[in-house]
């Protein structure tokens, strides 16, 4: 039996694409593209322009296309869609699976998804997916799937055996691992296990054998509030009911998953200065600039309040120009150690290990953790200075402001995660400049004035 062909692989996986789109080659684009290992589809379409990255698309069974969009980032996806005709997009959309079709439209702007909603012919499916697009991504009505296996109470289990039976390859694809009942209105009123389905007596109602009033979620129930429920019991999945009990979907234990790992991505991107969500080279530069300058307008003038205490001492670092060596070296260890309590502070209050409220816990714990390392690092630095200059003074003038700036600083890392969470402020976004700002401005102040009251000893 002869084996099927391997994708393609390819250094420059977009250049034949590009020459092909360029020659109005729809059909060779096409198949250039279907030759491609996922991995290349993803890479030439990330190097295409936003124009040929339409036109292929366009060029492709909605079917085809639909496999290529899921392959790619929400954003990125929802940029191309935005770029073709809604007709065509509404397309695509409706191949997409329900889960990533909403997560796209979520991405997308308001005229142009509802541009696309409004071409979809299914009208009770565009509704659903209009409705699933405004739940936030991270909430059980956002990661819910709404292909699930449900059956009315006035069911018997050869009733719903016998259907699971006859549409085997439908149920299958839905992965399914309970099966709901629900009232004539769609209220949910069980759960059916599969096993218990299976050794059954044909003829029982499956409310004989159901789980009444089973544990189940809301389609608004946050991000936090899934993570603890699938962390304290074992469940594989569980339904979701709306505000008024109807059945809505399903949401599962490996859907949590992938959403914890969304949400560590964000904080890093956000902790870098990356704001506004995810950023990608594909995307418009205008749109980069700004999200970025964002973060870096305000830090200019973090940094000019930093450096005004430089300005307040200029005297003091003129007659000993030494100090201008380990006034960066003391800002950027302390940092490092104010870094390391942020972190920690960051991932307890992800966890619920602490409140907000909780900052003698900090005080304590931090304290004496800065105590130890700021003396060996005071030290350390204290000793190279003292050894290079062959003065006692300046080592301990730099050992001292150490010291005492890793205390401070890793108070403070502790401390303002805290402090930003209990007044509704992302920790992970504004922690980092704050401490920035502190550990330097308070590092540039103790160096400085440590040495203006030993100036005599350190000519």
């Amino acid at each position: 039996m002869a084996e099927s062909p391997q994708p393609v692989e390819s250094e420059r996986p977009w250049a034949e694409l590009h020459e092909r789109i360029e020659a109005s080659d729809a059909a060779g684009a096409a198949e250039v593209l279907a030759d491609l290992s996922l991995e290349d589809q993803r890479l030439a379409m990330s190097h295409l322009p936003p124009d040929e990255q339409a036109l292929l698309m366009e060029s492709l069974l909605a079917g085809e296309a639909a496999e290529i969009l899921e392959n790619l980032p929400e954003a990125q996806a929802a940029d191309i869609l935005e770029d073709m005709p809604s007709g065509a997009a509404a397309d695509i959309v409706e191949e997409l699976p329900g889960s990533v079709s909403a997560d796209v439209l979520r991405e997308m702007q308001d005229r142009e998804s509802e541009a696309v909603l409004a071409e979809i012919d299914d009208r009770e499916e565009a509704e659903k997916l209009r409705t699933r697009a405004e739940y936030p991504w991270d909430t059980a009505g956002g990661l819910m799937r709404t292909s699930l296996a449900s059956f009315s109470e006035k069911a018997t289990v050869g009733d719903v055996l016998h259907e699971l039976g006859e549409n085997a390859e439908h149920y299958a694809d839905m992965d399914v691992q309970y099966v709901y009942v629900t009232s004539a209105s769609g209220v949910l009123r069980g759960v059916l296990r599969l096993r218990d389905l299976v050794l059954t007596k044909r003829n029982c109602p499956v409310t004989e054998v159901m789980i009444s009033d089973p544990v189940s979620v809301g389609v608004a129930d946050d991000f936090d509030s899934l993570r603890s429920t699938f962390e304290e019991k074992g469940y594989i999945g569980l339904p979701v009911v709306d505000e008024n009990g109807l059945l809505a979907g399903v949401v599962t234990r490996q859907e949590v998953r992938e959403a914890t790992a969304e949400h560590q991505t964000e904080d890093y991107l956000r902790s870098s200065g990356i704001l506004g969500g995810e950023e990608l080279r594909s995307m418009p530069m205008l749109a980069r600039c700004g999200r970025r300058l964002a973060w870096l307008g305000p830090n200019i003038v973090l940094n000019l309040v930093a450096a005004s205490v430089i300005a307040m001492y200029e005297d003091t670092l003129q007659a000993v120009i030494a100090l201008a060596v380990f006034l960066p070296i003391v800002s950027d260890m302390s940092g490092c150690s104010g870094n390391q309590a942020v972190a920690v502070s960051i991932r307890e209050l992800t966890l619920g290990l602490i409140r907000p409220t909780e900052f003698l816990r900090i005080v304590w714990k931090e304290g004496i953790l800065g105590i130890v390392n700021g003396f060996v690092l005071g030290c350390l630095l204290g000793a190279i200075a003292g050894f290079w200059k062959g003065n006692v003074y300046l080592g301990l003038v730099i050992g001292g402001a150490l010291f005492l700036n890793t205390i401070l600083s890793v108070l403070l890392g502790g401390m303002v995660p805290l402090l930003l969470k209990r007044f509704k402020v992302d920790p992970a976004l504004a922690s980092g400049p704050i401490l920035t700002t502190c550990t330097d401005m308070c590092g540039f102040f103790l160096v400085l004035n440590l040495a203006s009251t030993v100036l005599s000893k350190l000519g």
